[in-house]
Formats: structure tokens, sequence, C-alpha cells
């Protein structure tokens, strides 16, 4: 809805808007093609049964998710995404705690190498300086 109000060509190309509006049109679309192909799916009783233990896990991602981007103005992005690395490789995909700090280490170096560095985006910064 927002990305409607940006302009969507320019004399240059693509403008602000082209690609949040059709990546907003192909996210409902793909989103409508999941839950009717989950509903073909869903054959006898025994399919349309929730399974809790993976529901949890799913819920438990997406409160995840929600605790690093509240940390995110505190803490900044660098820190706050490998805290959720961090939790999702040692929770979700249930890894050791060494393996689990070394990918959250890596992953967050490699977005702090790439944006910051590499192209000069700035992420947001917490109380640490990063």
């Amino acid at each position: 809805v927002e990305a409607r109000q940006w302009e969507y060509l320019t004399p240059d190309g693509p403008g602000a808007g082209f690609f949040p509006l059709w990546y907003g049109i192909a996210m409902i679309a793909l989103s409508a093609v999941l839950v009717v192909s989950s509903i073909r799916r869903m054959r006898s009783a025994a399919d349309s049964a929730i399974d809790w233990g993976r529901a949890r896990r799913a819920l438990g991602a997406w409160l995840m998710l929600v605790v690093c981007v509240a940390l995110l103005k505190w803490l900044g992005f660098v820190i706050s995404y490998a805290l959720f690395t961090f939790c999702v490789v040692r929770i979700m995909y249930e890894r050791p705690l060494r393996s689990a700090a070394l990918i959250a280490v890596c992953c967050a170096a490699g977005f702090y190498l790439v944006f910051p560095t590499l192209l000069g985006v700035t992420l947001p910064v917490g109380v640490f300086g990063f």
C-alpha cells in the first residue's frame, strides 16, 4: 500500500515504488499458492490435526525475531542479528553452544563486512558503537 504512493517509473528506469510493489504482489500470490496447496493436501482428519511441536518451533522463531527487532535500536543491528542467529541455531537446529556461537559471530561479521565496509550502507548502531 505504501509503495503505491512512491514513484513507479522514472525517466531513468524503475522508481522507488517498483520493487516493493511487485515484491508485495509476489508475497501475496505465493502465500495464496501455499494456502491452496496445504488445503489440497489435507485429505483425512489425521492430516488436519495440528502438530503442536512444529507450531511451537515456528512461533518460537517468530518470537525470536520480534525480540531481535525490539533490541535493534538499543544493541544495534550486528549484535541483535548475532543474538537472533545464535538462538535460531542453538534452539531451532539444536546445535552445540560452541557451533551456534561461531555461526552467529561469522554471520554478523559477514553482514558487517558486506554492508558498512564494502557497500558503505549504514546499519543501525547500538550502545556499543556497532
